[in-house]
């Protein structure tokens, strides 16, 4: 039987508490093993299938014994469904670390082609984690040192013909993290917000571009990348690091040059 909100408090008061919104995804599962590798943690596991928060809850608890794992589920295109799933999560106190990483990878010819897919693509990748982001925010502001972390994408540096519903979702996301940071910079807080920019990553969601023979940076080296960048308190974190010079590159381009490349 789990207990309740104080007896869990109290219980697991000791523990670093990390939530992870979208935790049955690839880059959140890693994060989460490397998270709970060597110190145990009192980690909520947030997703939209109880089935599949299930198998991740269940080889997490093999791998860290002595960490307290629950999960909660939601629909995570429903504000009122995210501010009650956001409140659950805080009830035993602010977390020390937050991963909204959640998403999916839309096909760009079907988001022209059908609204309504366009609409959804659009949400899911950067209306819905933004506002788990301020619901977080409004319980975790004032509660001393935490992170805040988004995962965002290098598709959002630049748009581009190949994907630009996904790097409109996740240019969204860049422009939110850019605003919070600088107001809560502006208000002296100690809760930090880092948003972290992907490359191509070997996970089930790009399965196919595997199969077209793309490459792609292991999934357990975009963790990493996380872990260490949270660690250190950057504010962007392109994972892995080439990006950051890659899109450099690709965000200078001229429109007279750019326009002739099918990227």
């Amino acid at each position: 039987m789990k207990p309740s909100s104080p007896q869990r408090a109290q219980t697991f008061a000791q523990l670093r508490r990390i939530v992870i919104v979208g935790a049955t995804s690839a880059i959140a599962e890693h994060c989460a093993r490397l998270w709970t590798r060597h110190r145990a943690a009192d980690l909520v596991l947030i997703g939209r299938s109880d089935e599949r928060l299930r198998r991740v809850a269940d080889d997490l608890s093999v791998r860290s014994p002595s960490s307290h794992i629950e999960s909660l589920s939601a629909d995570f295109t429903d504000e009122a469904a995210i501010e009650h799933v956001v409140a659950a999560a805080c009830a035993a106190g602010a977390p020390d670390i937050v991963l909204i990483a959640h998403g999916v990878l839309p096909d760009q010819a079907t988001c022209q082609a059908d609204l309504r897919a366009c609409h959804n693509a659009l949400a899911i990748n950067g209306v819905s984690p933004a506002l788990f982001a301020e619901a977080f925010v409004a319980r975790m502001e004032g509660a001393g040192p935490a992170s805040l972390v988004l995962i965002g994408s290098v598709a959002g540096d630049r748009g581009r013909q190949s994907n630009y519903v996904y790097g409109a979702a996740k240019g969204l996301l860049d422009r939110y993290a850019q605003g919070l940071q600088h107001r809560l910079a502006l208000a002296g807080s100690s809760l930090k917000v880092i948003l972290v920019k992907p490359g191509p990553t070997a996970t089930p969601m790009t399965a196919h571009l595997a199969a077209q023979g793309q490459p792609l940076a292991p999934v357990e080296t975009v963790a990493q990348a996380v872990i260490s960048g949270v660690a250190r308190g950057r504010a962007v974190i392109y994972a892995p690091g080439k990006w950051r010079a890659i899109m450099l590159v690709i965000r200078c381009l001229p429109n007279m040059i750019f326009h002739r490349m099918k990227i």
